[in-house]
């Protein structure tokens, strides 16, 4: 790591706020991890990452299986003031930039004095906070644990790997990891890319270490951006991960990934991959991804107590050969 970066981390852990102005600026300036990521090296790392057979050749559950008992324990054990915050936005029912296929809301009314409606959601997209199934992605016609894509079908959805194996729920340790805090900035510019040692210098500032069965929840401040700039189209432009960011997190060992855009920066920066966080996470890995958090609000609440763990709890309605569901992920402190 570039000393000036960890100089200004431990500056900002004995002071507990973001950097200074000299610090920020060295932490903005330094030289940029080697970004020269190719089409082969992910090709390479869907083997050398793969978590196929590890949890058993019918397994469909992927990294939530290091959602352990004593995990979900030590999980609880976080909490001190029992303060909740939503980790989901709020559903845009307009038209924007991007939300090219907003939720339809059709009411009925009936005589009896019900109110009832049916929706008709396209949540695979950039504003609605899903988490995504483990038969969201395929490579090469294989789903995560080698299942056959070609086996999905209309009507009957995916035979395996569907929204439902996660119909237990999640209870684990989150973390946020606050990227414009870190770097002392409104938000992150769209393209810009998140790497290894960007988590690794949010870890000495805020005192954390992530590991084994825990949610990492990467706040790029997309929605403070369209707050004040206006939507554009997150799935085109966005800040995120890197491709090269994928092995550091499968040496951590972490149950799920989620930011607040489509998680993989775009563009990639990968010529002929254009979601490589999505196909390494979810096809080699089992790493289930929440896409399109809303992390402003845990932002500010996580920065009031200096603590950015926090108990997480969701769970996403259990469809039978589902792609994935509409989520409202709950932080606890």
């Amino acid at each position: 790591m570039n000393k000036s970066v960890l100089v200004a981390a431990v500056v900002v852990v004995a002071a507990g706020r973001g950097f200074g102005p000299a610090e920020s600026a060295a932490l903005k300036g330094r030289p940029a991890p080697d970004p020269t990521v190719t089409k082969a090296d992910v090709t390479k790392w869907m083997t050398d990452l793969s978590n196929w057979g590890r949890w058993g050749k019918d397994d469909q559950r992927g990294t939530l299986n290091l959602i352990t008992p004593e995990k979900r324990k030590q999980a609880l054990k976080i909490v001190r003031d029992g303060i909740a915050v939503s980790l989901a936005h709020s559903v845009d029912k307009e038209r924007a930039p991007d939300a090219p296929r907003p939720l339809q809301q059709a009411m009925t009314l009936d005589a009896g004095g019900h109110a009832m409606d049916l929706y008709t959601i396209w949540y695979h997209g950039s504003v609605i906070t899903h988490i995504d199934s483990l038969c969201h992605y395929s490579f090469e016609n294989r789903l995560y644990n080698g299942f056959d894509r070609s086996k999905i079908a209309e009507g009957v959805g995916c035979p395996q790997n569907g929204v439902e194996n996660q119909k237990s729920g999640i209870m684990t340790r989150g973390i946020l990891v606050d990227m414009p805090r870190l770097k002392n900035v409104a938000y992150l510019e769209p393209g810009t890319a998140i790497y290894p040692s960007d988590l690794e210098a949010w870890e000495k500032f805020a005192g954390v270490k992530i590991g084994s069965g825990d949610a990492v929840f990467i706040r790029t401040g997309r929605w403070a951006q369209r707050a004040q700039k206006g939507a554009w189209n997150v799935a085109a432009s966005a800040a995120g991960e890197h491709a090269a960011l994928m092995p550091w997190l499968k040496s951590r060992d972490i149950a799920l990934l989620g930011n607040d855009a489509v998680n993989d920066v775009q563009p990639s920066g990968i010529d002929g991959v254009g979601r490589p966080i999505h196909q390494l996470a979810i096809v080699a890995m089992g790493l289930p991804l929440i896409d399109v958090m809303d992390l402003e609000a845990v932002a500010d609440q996580a920065a009031k107590l200096r603590r950015w763990e926090f108990l997480v709890t969701a769970a996403p309605v259990p469809v039978l050969g589902g792609t994935g569901f509409p989520l409202n992920p709950i932080a606890t402190f």
